[in-house]
């Protein structure tokens, strides 16, 4: 107890923030006067309402008997099922309401309802939050929440991070009437129903939000995305899907083709892209990313891309070599590759040399079917590398990556999360003595070794 007493109470809070989950913080409240004291802000800080097996679980009665706590509270999540308890609790609204008038330091809000009646279930917390300094606010709802609830939202100004995702019945709401008041404040923005919007709609929407630096658009004609980003001037993350026809035997056969034209309209300026992710599936075979396209986006930000994860869409080891040497920033890589040995993928990959992350899901093929062409070699230094991996395989093709093959790769890279086919490994330097397994792999300090854990995604 007296360590904890000499903390000084400035200090505190700042390191009790990042305990991982309530449990840890409820149990830091218990160690002294002075840890409550700090904690009892982080835990009230933000607070969710929820209904489990028929059972409400929602602050609104500790924050009616203790009023006090209620200044610590920064975002509260409400749910419209709890409506479904009004015959065991009739005055579960008014109490929910009476709390949440309570908590005027509050900025950030989330409505969750998949219920049939989100207009009615929505107004009376909607009509609070209108009285309180909101900034953020999230809506996800199974119906429009309806024609009262827009009319309203359509009043409130300062907000900065907004995200509506209606999923059925209603027109798509992208914000018609409302950008006007935004235009000074949005900075981020989720937009999740916009199919059968015109683009001229949507153009004229986004020409009244210039702040906006992060922007998710889901249901957008495809067309209309490079017209809309040229309207966000500080825009530095776009989340968005490519549609095309809207056929599935278009997107899989037509589609790709057309999408890497596409997806190189939405590059930005010159050697600023940091992080690129194709999120691909394929109905008809698995998509090829084609090299000309990589070519294209290492020429232009080679110099600044740090993270390229395209999924289960598939490159060649030759590519992943080419963009391992004209891409000295990168640090996460995932994609797909075949490849015969995990010898030849370490081959690779061995000009990443600020790798940190690797994830690959791997085609194991025959021995002779992929090799790097001699006009990479430039790019490559010295290959001392792959004899490490000679007494790891033995059984020639459709080698499983081991701990072994992650350790190697580790030791002579900065990779420290490899994760190829169903295994996974993580690894850090720690101090013998706090090692699980002391291994001959020690670092410069005697009392240091690479301690490697694996994860099986299976």
């Amino acid at each position: 107890m007296s360590t904890t007493v000499n903390i000084p109470f400035d200090l505190l809070q700042p390191v009790l923030i990042h305990l991982p989950d309530r449990r840890h913080l409820s149990a830091a409240a218990l160690v002294s006067r002075a840890f409550n004291r700090a904690v009892t802000p982080l835990l009230y800080r933000r607070l969710d309402s929820r209904v489990k097996r028929n059972i409400l679980h929602h602050p609104s009665a500790t924050l009616l008997k203790r009023p006090e706590l209620a200044q610590y509270v920064w975002h509260v999540t409400e749910t419209g099922a709890v409506q479904n308890l009004r015959q065991v609790i009739p005055q579960i609204t008014e109490d929910i309401v009476a709390a949440l008038r309570l908590c005027t330091n509050l900025t950030s809000a989330t409505w969750v309802d998949d219920t049939t009646t989100p207009e009615a279930n929505f107004l009376p917390i909607l009509d609070v939050l209108m009285t309180l300094p909101l900034q953020e606010l999230t809506i996800r709802t199974q119906y429009d929440p309806g024609e009262r609830v827009w009319a309203r939202l359509n009043t409130i100004q300062g907000i900065r991070r907004l995200s509506v995702w209606s999923l059925e019945w209603g027109p798509p709401r992208v914000l018609q009437g409302w950008a006007d008041l935004l235009s000074s404040s949005l900075t981020h923005l989720e937009l999740g129903r916009c199919a059968g919007v015109p683009a001229t709609i949507l153009v004229s929407v986004f020409m009244k939000l210039p702040l906006l630096q992060e922007l998710c658009l889901k249901g957008a004609p495809s067309a209309a995305i490079p017209a809309i980003i040229a309207c966000l001037p500080n825009l530095i993350a776009l989340d968005t899907e490519y549609l095309g026809s809207g056929n599935y035997r278009s997107v899989d056969i037509d589609g790709p083709q057309k999408l890497w034209t596409w997806m190189r309209i939405l590059l930005p300026h010159q050697q600023t892209l940091k992080s690129f992710t194709l999120n691909a599936f394929a109905v008809h075979g698995q998509i090829t990313i084609p090299r000309p396209f990589i070519v294209n986006l290492t020429d232009r930000h080679g110099k600044s891309l740090q993270d390229f994860a395209v999924g289960v869409a598939q490159l060649t080891l030759e590519t992943v070599s080419y963009m391992c040497s004209t891409c000295p920033q990168l640090m996460t890589l995932e994609c797909s590759v075949a490849s015969p040995d995990v010898d030849s993928i370490a081959k690779a990959i061995e000009a990443g040399h600020n790798l940190r992350t690797l994830t690959l899901h791997v085609s194991w093929i025959p021995d002779g079917s992929v090799d790097l062409p001699p006009r990479f070699e430039k790019h490559l230094g010295p290959r001392a590398m792959y004899a490490d991996f000679s007494h790891l395989s033995s059984e020639g093709i459709a080698t499983r990556f081991t701990e072994g093959h992650a350790r190697a790769l580790m030791l002579q890279t900065r990779l420290r999360s490899i994760g190829i086919g169903d295994q996974s490994y993580t690894g850090r330097w720690v101090h013998q003595e706090c090692s699980a397994e002391v291994t001959q792999d020690v670092g410069k300090e005697e009392n240091v070794v690479l301690e490697v854990v694996g994860d099986p995604f299976v």
